[in-house]
Order: structure tokens, then sequence, then C-alpha cells
């Protein structure tokens, strides 16, 4: 990001030169309170399709403020991270799942509903949110998809390859995905309990579902999003792109 500026706000308006754009409530409140910005301050904005514009701030009535789109700091280039297909957690630790696989790269977030899922209802606003939030602050020029929850059934029926973290162990991740060829994966985490005997078998005798090791501990759920996601992008990921 640009030393010119010292914040990035993701916005859904189109972005290019000489475009004018009206910051929420909530964005003009940090604008101007928190972050104690004035007319003239810069401030870094994407929306995921064009790219990172400079804006200027400009007053508009008492406290709302005008985005002035000036110039353009980097083009939009891809962000082809791979799915991070969980059972959902208690709040705190959704919070924090969401926001650690929008700093490690997931393109998107799939709440699964497995046999021995807790919670039963994913509030995808506050989820979406936090994932906004993340890529705010990790300089990410995209936002991760927040999709609806799908029953477990119905993640086997698509085409996609799936990792799985096998707590009863299985091939270390980091040599599974070392060996995995680069394009669309999906890295699937069970919930708390587990995946129940039937969950189990069906991943086992997938043809596209690979299980993986994340060492000789039991991890909590969100430990385990973040493990994993790591070793993805160490092995077969971004992390070694210019």
């Amino acid at each position: 990001m640009s030393a010119r500026v010292k914040v990035r706000l993701y916005i859904d308006d189109p972005l290019l030169a000489g475009a004018e754009v009206m910051a929420t409530a909530p964005q003009a409140h940090y604008l101007r309170r928190v972050m104690r910005l004035d007319d003239g301050d810069g401030v870094a904005l994407f929306n995921g399709r064009d790219g990172e514009w400079r804006a200027a701030i400009a007053s508009d009535g008492r406290r709302g403020c005008r985005l002035l789109v000036e110039e353009e700091l980097r083009p939009q280039v891809p962000e082809a991270g791979p799915t991070l297909a969980f059972a959902p957690v208690k709040r705190l630790r959704l919070d924090y799942l969401a926001q650690k696989a929008c700093e490690l790269g997931a393109a998107r977030l799939l709440p699964v509903l497995t046999r021995h899922t807790g919670p039963a209802r994913v509030n995808l606003e506050r989820l979406g949110a936090n994932a906004i939030e993340a890529a705010e602050q990790c300089g990410r020029l995209s936002v991760p998809e927040v999709a609806p929850p799908i029953p477990f059934d119905a993640l086997l029926d698509g085409d996609e390859r799936i990792f799985w973290a096998d707590e009863q162990g299985g091939p270390p991740a980091l040599d599974v995905f070392d060996a995995a060829a680069l394009g669309p994966a999906t890295l699937l985490i069970g919930p708390e309990g587990g995946f129940a005997e039937e969950e189990r078998a069906r991943l086992a005798d997938h043809a596209k579902a690979h299980a993986v090791a994340l060492g000789p501990r039991i991890l909590r759920a969100d430990t385990a999003a973040v493990s994993m996601l790591t070793l993805w992008q160490a092995a077969a990921g971004d992390w070694d792109v210019d």
C-alpha cells in the first residue's frame, strides 16, 4: 500500500479516476472520529474488481463524507486461493477463523453442516464483515466470498478436490500439498467432535477427497483452519510468488 494513505476501505462502487463515492455512516465515523482524518487526506479504496485507488476525503453535510477518486495505486490481479470449508463453531472463534482465513488467502468461506456441528445457524453478515475488515487490514485486493451453509452431502457432490483434516492421522499435509498440482481446491475442517464415522467413510471413498494430518496433537477447529491454510500457501499457494 502506498505510504500516502493511512487506511484502506472496501466499497461496492466502481472505481475510476474522477468518480465520487459516498462513504457509509460507519465508514465516515471511522475516518473522521477514529482516524481523525480531514478534508484532503487520502484513503485507499478497493472493490475486488478495479484494483486499488487513492481517494481524497471531502465534506458532505454535518457527518457524512465523500471520497473523490484520484489515481490508481495498484491494478487488479487474480487472488486465486482455496475454498475453506468448515463446520461452524461458536461466534468469537468463528470471527477469528474468518479474519485469519482472509489474511491467509482463502478465496471462499463455506460453512458445512456435519452430524456433529455445534451451532445450528451462521450469521453470514457478521462473517462477511469480519472478512472485509481483515481484507482492509492485510492489503488484499479482494474479499473472500461468503457462501451460505450447505449439508455435508452437498459438499461431496462437487467436482473440486477436497483435502480434509483427519484427526485420526494420515499423510502429512505439507507433503500432500507439496505434491498437489496448482488448481481449484477445497480445504475441509471438521467439527469440534470430529467427523461422524459415516462421514469419514464417505470421505475415504470419495475419488477426489484426500485425507491429511496436521501433526500429532488434536487441534481446535479454528487452529486447524489456520494451520491448514498456512501449509497450503507454503506448499502450493502464492507465498513463493514474486
